[in-house]
């Protein structure tokens, strides 16, 4: 699938070298492809991506693409490299000299052993762009230690902030720390890119799943770090206000979030208990908060007599905050997110429609867009050695060799 184009994509011209393997790094490349940019995926020929065999659907893990697999690799090319041979690693370096970014996510040592340091390579190359996304980073205690995603939950205090007395500590549902990472791994990139035009150099980026995770806990930390106060578990409530939070409605729960004074005072008049407003254990914001195991039972009575989108309604209009909680499958399918074309549906030649994120932030002069299903692994190695250098007969004798 190619598109028109009238305009030049954001990254288009940038080569990048995906080295990456399941989550963190795959989602750092899939945002410089949608981008524009043109993603090599330098894969094991044993295998590839071990992405590829992750996903509920077994038949797609037998053809190695698996969903875990599809969700982050459109847009981009898979070549197959076995950079442990000779031969294997003068491809690698053959490529870095074509190449302005490389994004690996190896345990921290590994490229060295290879030969394929940044050192090493940025003497091919001055002007390349190395990322290593590792869990604790380059350096450190700890930087030597495995990390999954769960892991880094647990050591960074995710877990230990979630839930409530009755369930905790308690995991986020998705791999947070290796999506976050990811993302900062692209943010991380971008400005080295912007750094590069102004400077003409490379530089190398460490970007570690631990650090990455902890920023987005400010609020919380901030309490800690600054105010002294250890969290507090509060399960769906909302630490910085009440009420702010999740109450139980005629047909199932609502999220309304009454975080100013104004809000407070429309959300009791409209459910009918204005006397609230007045009650001194729920006048003041503080006192509220002090005292929302008392308020929650007295509004969830008024709650419970219509349903959600009843409350959803009436509630937004006064200029309550207040929202469903969806199902993944509702949420998915809202007419703002098919508005928005958060999603999109690209066919796969073989396996037919396939729905994918789209690039999320909306660029007026440069949107990005998918422009191709995820790539059979080394479905374009041929291509990318023969343009630099390798005759078709190199190209067999490589494959013979298991070198590709």
């Amino acid at each position: 699938m190619t598109r028109e184009k009238s305009l030049v994509d954001l990254l288009e011209g940038i080569r990048v070298l995906d080295l990456t393997n399941v989550l963190s790094g795959p989602f750092a490349t899939l945002h410089l492809a949608l981008c524009g940019a043109e993603v090599i995926k330098v894969e094991n020929p044993k295998g590839g991506d071990l992405a590829r065999k992750l996903g509920n659907v077994p038949d797609l893990n037998r053809k190695l693409m698996g969903t875990s697999f599809l969700a982050q690799n459109a847009n981009k090319k898979s070549m197959t490299v076995n950079l442990k041979a000779v031969e294997g690693k003068e491809i690698l370096e053959k490529l870095v000299a074509t190449a302005d970014v490389l994004v690996e996510n190896f345990r921290p040592g590994v490229m060295e052993r290879l030969g394929l340091g940044y050192q090493r390579l940025s003497e091919i190359n001055p002007r390349l762009i190395y990322c290593a996304i590792s869990g604790f980073g380059q350096t450190g205690p700890d930087a030597r230690k495995p990390a999954y995603d769960q892991i880094i939950q647990g050591l960074s205090g995710v877990m230990a902030i979630n839930g409530d007395e009755r369930l905790n500590p308690l995991r986020c549902g998705f791999p947070v720390c290796d999506t976050v990472g990811g993302l900062n791994a692209a943010f991380a990139i971008m400005g080295a890119l912007f750094h590069r035009e102004r400077t003409g150099k490379g530089q190398f980026i460490d970007v570690a799943l631990l650090d990455s995770i902890m920023p987005l806990m400010g609020w919380v930390a901030a309490n800690l770090l600054i105010g002294g106060k250890q969290p507090v578990l509060m399960g769906n409530d909302n630490f910085t206000a009440a009420p702010s939070g999740t109450f139980a409605t005629a047909d199932g729960y609502i999220n309304i979030a009454a975080n100013k004074q104004e809000q407070w005072e429309a959300l009791a008049q409209e459910l009918g208990v204005p006397d609230l407003v007045e009650d001194p254990r729920f006048k003041e914001r503080d006192t509220r908060k002090a005292n929302r195991k008392q308020l929650t039972p007295l509004l969830e009575e008024r709650l419970k007599q219509q349903p959600t989108e009843h409350w959803v309604r009436v509630l937004n209009a006064r200029g309550v905050p207040s929202g469903a909680i969806h199902s993944l499958e509702d949420a998915l399918t809202a007419p703002q997110v098919e508005h928005r074309a958060t999603i999109q549906q690209i066919e796969d030649p073989e396996l037919g429609p396939l729905k994918l994120f789209n690039l999320t932030p909306k660029f007026s002069d440069t949107p990005g867009h998918l422009t191709a299903p995820p790539p059979r692994l080394s479905a374009h190695t041929r291509e990318i050695l023969e343009e630099i250098g390798y005759s078709d007969g190199d190209v067999e004798r490589l494959r013979d060799a298991q070198v590709i």
